[in-house]
């Protein structure tokens, strides 16, 4: 490399998911490692949709790596970075691009610099897991750009050293993050159970109730629990290898009513985890759940419509998940179902009067179509869901949604060859 005289700059873009989880990971057993104290299974969605794409350049005349997240320049000082950087480039081949007159040989890697540009579709840091689509997207990147030849499995536990979330995005579909056993954390890595055209029938509405930065973030909040909490232990050893075990077999069998109980169980057990933290951790804001005494019981707004449905129907027909966030993860059985779940979200949220409703209502759109409605007065115009009875008003929250997204399981990362997607000038390796 040396000898080259030419500048050049050398540059991979990639595209990568993100995750859901519908088995949570809540707790780490080694920080630095991250080192998760439970099993965890996700589902990819569909990164047509929520997605993270990364730009990474190589060249001689970098003089330190450097990062834009969003348009905005960020730190790679930090540990995970770091982390992430190290492992990659321990692990660098040699790499040969004629075209250009380049060579580098797996030692030069030490003393080359990198720049990186990534852009989120979604909400960042508000509970969509965009810290894993990111990190994911980050590792399988530099790894093809320095030629790593190693398999996903095995990125999986350097992009777990960003995020812990980030190692189940190398994967489309089902993926489960074993939490391993190992000091060093070698038998921490994702596997796949599923791929997504297992089950393609599932849909997926997403209420974004709030895009803004959450405020308690999952590492502090996981620190918290797992220092305050009485209920992580009993959740993390006794009840967690249970589901995971009836999970992977309603998945297999794609089982929708045990899937749907195991989903909305663990997402409720792992909120009510966090509020035995000290000081609790509220990550569902009102919008997402509302204290009204009824009969004894606490009402959830979009819980409630969820459950409220499901048992008039006698089997569930959506699942509902929340992460670390405010926001609801609606999992509909089928197209139909979905359609049904976004005329009932529409009725009880309906956007505000001056909203466009392309911009209230993303992603697949076409289930918009499906629900019979093509503008405002159509959502107005909805009747209330059947299963509300004639003596109790039905409710409306009007804006109280910043808008859903509409999407279904998705693949696993992929490089992106078009090079009008790279977010880097492929003259100057800086932001375009």
């Amino acid at each position: 490399m040396a000898e080259q005289s030419k500048k050049w700059v050398l540059m991979v873009t990639a595209q990568t998911p993100t995750n859901i989880a519908v088995i949570k990971y809540w707790g780490k057993r080694d920080e630095n490692l991250i080192l998760a104290i439970n099993d965890s299974i996700s589902v990819t969605l569909d990164p047509a949709h929520l997605c993270t794409t990364t730009t990474v350049a190589v060249s001689p005349d970098f003089d330190q790596d450097r990062m834009w997240l969003n348009g905005k320049e960020i730190s790679l000082a930090g540990g995970r970075y770091q982390n992430c950087l190290r492992e990659i480039r321990a692990r660098a081949s040699d790499v040969e691009d004629e075209k250009k007159g380049i060579k580098i040989t797996k030692n030069d890697w030490q003393n080359l610099h990198v720049h990186v540009a990534s852009y989120n579709n979604f909400p960042t840091a508000a509970g969509l897991a965009s810290s894993a689509a990111g990190f994911a997207c980050l590792v399988f990147s530099l790894a093809k750009l320095m030629n790593v030849q190693e398999d996903n499995g095995r990125l999986s536990a350097i992009a777990r050293q960003g995020s812990g979330s980030a190692c189940r995005s190398l994967f489309g579909g089902f993926v489960k993050w074993v939490m391993g056993k190992e000091e060093d954390g070698s038998d921490s890595i994702a596997v796949p159970l599923v791929d997504e055209k297992h089950w393609d029938e599932l849909v997926i509405i997403i209420a974004v109730v709030s895009s803004r930065q959450k405020e308690t973030s999952s590492t502090s909040g996981m620190r918290d629990t797992v220092e305050t909490s009485s209920l992580i232990e009993h959740r993390a050893k006794e009840v967690v290898p249970k589901r995971i075990i009836k999970m992977e077999e309603a998945i297999q069998n794609r089982d929708f009513p045990t899937f749907a109980q195991l989903t909305c169980s663990d997402s409720n057990q792992f909120h009510a985890v966090c509020m035995d933290t000290t000081p609790p951790i509220f990550y569902m804001n009102d919008t997402s759940h509302r204290q009204k005494v009824l009969t004894g019981c606490q009402l959830f707004r979009i819980i409630g419509c969820v459950e409220k449905w499901n048992c008039s129907e006698g089997t569930p027909q959506v699942a509902y998940t929340f992460d670390a966030g405010p926001n609801a993860v609606l999992i509909s059985r089928n197209r139909k179902a979905a359609t049904l779940m976004l005329q009932r979200l529409l009725f009880h949220f309906p956007p505000n009067s001056d909203t466009d409703l392309n911009s209230y209502v993303i992603g697949d759109k076409s289930i918009l179509k499906d629900a019979g409605i093509q503008d405002i007065k159509d959502v107005d115009a909805l009747p209330p869901p059947p299963e509300i009875k004639d003596k109790i008003p039905a409710q409306k929250y009007r804006g109280e949604i910043s808008y859903f997204i509409c999407t279904r399981p998705g693949r696993g990362p992929v490089l992106l060859t078009d090079e009008s997607q790279a977010l880097l000038n492929p003259e100057t390796g800086l932001p375009k």
